[in-house]
């Protein structure tokens, strides 16, 4: 089965990149090394749905030098990357994507990864595990597991196992210390605004910044917002979250409050229809909105469009709606994830953690699937610890370690 992807000749620009994010995994170059000699994975047909970029092509070719068959799609229509998607091809991994998918090729994609067969799979939002306990269950009797990436897979994932209705093991790393501590704080948290900065052009420090959702990464979101000078608003469901940035310094309003009140909107919370028509009937001429949350459902573009009286793209991803009252709005990439559709994602130093918990997860279901009931697992205290301990040896940072004594002490009855 051939790839599908844009355009081949792309290829060389695409293995720059890939090689500019491997000067900085330390991480996943120790693993790399380590794996390129035992192929643990050889075999194996793993299938990746992930957005497809740099560092995401650097994690599929750590799996495949690791001995497994790999075939890669996106899991977003705008965060693919042509280049680097070509780039993965010419390199023996089976690739279908590219830039900007309809829903029916975003689908057929889907449908040519599974139909290689995969033994693991390495999800992202959980659009995998759908078909695959729906149309494509076909596929099922090849399963050993896999491994969810992002909160609004996780939660999809604990929805089928609490129903009773999950099919093989899935390693939930979004829920890994050095996942959501590092990627969903610091590296949301950066490329959310890198995302909103690059395609607006515009400055933050003194705008009123709305963050719907106070998870980590809502928390990332708000910290870059208030050091970049933003008055930044919280707003929550969640009463434990919304003290928590009342403490952390935030103001917290209801959403309807809030409206009337932000320049910049961000949503993060995985959930549907968080900015919708009664907000957006009230907000500021000139309010720019935009989603970090994995799904473009959050900002209500159905409301948007039906409450404007025209719309335009008026800058790469950025589009206007104006109001029959003179405001205009505006829409960052189309309400998709503002730090892939119109950035480059985490920072290269944050997805190390991220991938390295990835490979890690791939070869606990390759060695133990026999072992694993048919839940959501979470990620092993010595995984964690190991990739902190790598990343910190390789930012040259050592620690302590505890004595004998203090090892009895801490664990007598």
């Amino acid at each position: 089965m051939e790839s599908m992807i844009r355009d081949s000749n792309l290829a060389p620009q695409g293995m720059d990149k890939i090689n500019w994010v491997k000067e900085f995994m330390p991480v996943l170059n120790v693993l790399n090394a380590e794996l390129s000699q035992t192929k643990p994975l050889a075999g194996k047909n793993l299938v990746i749905t992930m957005h497809l970029e740099a560092k995401t092509a650097y994690l599929a070719l750590v799996l495949k030098n690791a001995g497994a068959n790999v075939t890669v799609t996106g899991s977003n229509p705008l965060s693919t990357q042509d280049d680097v998607a070509a780039a993965l091809a010419s390199q023996g991994v089976k690739v279908f994507a590219w830039y900007n998918t309809t829903a029916e090729e975003y689908e057929k994609f889907l449908h040519k990864a599974l139909d290689t067969k995969p033994d693991i799979i390495v999800d992202d939002g959980g659009d995998l595990v759908s078909l695959l306990h729906g149309e494509r269950s076909d596929m099922l009797k090849n399963i050993l597991g896999g491994s969810e990436e992002t909160t609004t897979g996780v939660l999809r994932l604990r929805a089928l196992a609490e129903a009773g209705r999950l099919k093989f093991p899935m390693i939930a790393v979004n829920d890994a210390y050095c996942k959501y501590l590092f990627d969903n704080r610091y590296g949301t948290g950066q490329s959310t605004w890198d995302g909103i900065m690059r395609t607006t052009n515009l400055t933050i420090t003194g705008k009123t910044v709305v963050v719907a959702g106070y998870g980590w990464c809502g928390k990332g979101v708000a910290m870059r917002a208030k050091g970049l000078g933003a008055n930044v608003i919280i707003t929550e469901i969640n009463p434990i979250k919304a003290i928590e940035a009342v403490f952390d310094g935030f103001r917290v309003l209801p959403m309807q409050e809030a409206a009337s009140q932000g320049d910049i909107f961000v949503t993060l919370t995985g959930c549907k229809d968080v900015i919708r028509r009664e907000h957006m009937e009230v907000m500021k001429a000139g309010a720019i909105m935009a989603n970090a949350g994995h799904f473009d459902v959050e900002i209500n573009k159905e409301h948007l469009t039906a409450l404007a009286q025209t719309r335009k793209t008026v800058r790469k991803n950025i589009e206007e709606f104006a109001m029959t009252d003179g405001r205009k709005l505006y829409l960052l990439a189309e309400g998709r994830l503002v730090n892939l559709a119109a950035g480059d994602g985490h920072p290269t130093e944050i997805m190390d953690l991220s991938f390295a918990m990835q490979t890690l997860a791939v070869l606990h279901i390759a060695e133990n699937h026999a072992k694993l009931d048919n839940k959501v697992y979470t990620v092993t205290t010595e995984m964690d610890n190991r990739v902190a301990a790598l990343k910190l040896k390789a930012m040259g940072f050592s620690i302590d370690s505890l004595s004998s004594e203090q090892e009895e002490y801490l664990h007598k009855a």
